[in-house]
């Protein structure tokens, strides 16, 4: 906990073919040998991640990725991993070497510009050879940024430091926001935290230390305390907090314990906000209505947690679908990286709220979802769209409790 967590760091994915170097370039950027570097193609097989500082963005993670040009069964499936590494890639760089540029080149250009993710081209080994001038004019002309560079030398490492912080998104030099700007400085927000067996032993998870962390930093304050003792506290705080922030699993009782003119959201729906697209997620809840026994169902999680008895995603939801819709529905569960290509045959998709994500994997999730017509919604709103209290929640939020009206009215419409 004393490290920027993961899904917070910029990503940086590093592609190419084989023996270009990338494994190389990542040392060379590491300032440490944190990947295997050989003469043998095809050294990197599984993409390879490593966490650091790296002046002057900050906190990131690298990772560096296999060739796209391997070769045989295991190469074709080594290439997918690769491309895979896209959906949760902030920044690109792509590593040719200085006399190469094909149809591999033009492949990963046309993907990472299909997803919308800045790059740039380092063309490696330049202490062997250099670029042709027509290759640096034309991508010049492309608006496509290109450095050379040697990760045997050293030479160039700085000009990629640079273009990856001229690359990063606007927004990531700004303090990203989970609940802070819900509350003015001086204000108290009350986070209700239940101590049950989903809890890890001897501390909170991860959207609870953030949520108070964010609220430090916004000059406010924050009391934390388990659902038993918040309609206790609120009566002996002197005047009305400005926020209480409850656990998804317990919010009818929270909901019952709070003022109506306090406001009053969860943690869940906290992070499908920072994480993804609010309004998005709350017009796919509103798909919840529309469910009907021998529907389908996508529970995804991002983490690969192992099951309590009770577990939230594979036991808790499923029953109070069930329940909600009156009848019996599939539901399939999966967890960490794997999600499906086609979401076809799934009436909706119910995520986690993504706390090991950052955020473009998420909207990669939900950019899919939406581009084959399948409602995404998350575990904060799902649960209190069947406990029936969403409109409470989403209160707050104007935009996202406008965005499922208008589904449900277009629905019954």
């Amino acid at each position: 906990m004393n490290e920027a967590p993961k899904s917070l760091r910029l990503h940086i994915g590093i592609y190419g073919r084989r023996n270009v170097g990338k494994s190389s370039l990542l040392n060379a950027l590491a300032g440490q040998d944190v990947a295997i570097v050989s003469e043998t193609p095809g050294t990197t097989t599984d993409p390879v991640e490593k966490t650091l500082e790296l002046a002057p963005i900050g906190p990131v993670v690298f990772i560096d990725t296999a060739g796209v040009d391997d070769e045989g069964a295991l190469g074709g499936q080594r290439r997918e991993r690769a491309l895979k590494v896209m959906e949760r890639t902030d920044v690109a760089l792509l590593a040719v070497e200085p006399d190469q540029w094909g149809e591999y080149e033009e492949d990963l250009v046309a993907f990472l510009r299909e997803r919308n993710v800045p790059f740039a081209v380092v063309f490696n080994k330049c202490d062997l050879a250099t670029p042709a001038g027509q290759r640096l004019a034309s991508l010049d002309g492309a608006g496509i940024r290109a450095v050379c560079a040697s990760a045997t030398t050293g030479e160039g490492v700085g000009r990629i430091r640079e273009t990856l912080a001229a690359l990063a998104p606007d927004d990531w030099f700004a303090e990203p926001r989970l609940v802070g700007d819900l509350l003015p400085a001086g204000e108290l927000a009350v986070l209700v935290v239940p101590i049950d067996l989903g809890a890890p032993k001897g501390r909170l998870i991860l959207p609870q230390v953030q949520a108070m962390r964010d609220i430090l930093d916004s000059d406010a304050s924050c009391l934390v305390v388990k659902e038993r003792e918040l309609g206790a506290i609120l009566d002996r705080l002197k005047g009305r907090p400005a926020l209480v922030v409850c656990d998804s699993q317990i919010v009818l009782k929270a909901v019952a314990d709070t003022p109506s003119d306090v406001p009053l959201t969860t943690f869940s729906i906290l992070m499908a906000r920072f994480k993804g697209d609010l309004a998005e997620f709350a017009r796919g809840a509103a798909a919840i209505d529309r469910l009907r026994p021998g529907d389908a169902v996508l529970v995804a999680e991002a983490c690969g947690h192992h099951p309590s008895a009770d577990d939230i995603g594979r036991v808790k939801i499923p029953r109070w679908l069930r329940q909600y819709a009156g009848g019996d529905i599939r539901v399939d569960n999966l967890g960490g990286r794997d999600f499906p290509e086609d979401l076809s045959p799934y009436s909706l998709v119910v995520h986690c709220g993504g706390c090991t994500f950052n955020r473009r994997s998420m909207l990669a999730r939900l950019l899919r979802a939406r581009s084959q017509g399948v409602p995404m919604t998350n575990y904060g709103l799902a649960i209190s769209c069947v406990q029936g209290v969403l409109p409470r929640v989403l209160g707050p939020f104007p935009a996202a409790r406008a965005a499922y009206d208008g589904a449900r009215m277009a629905d019954t419409a």
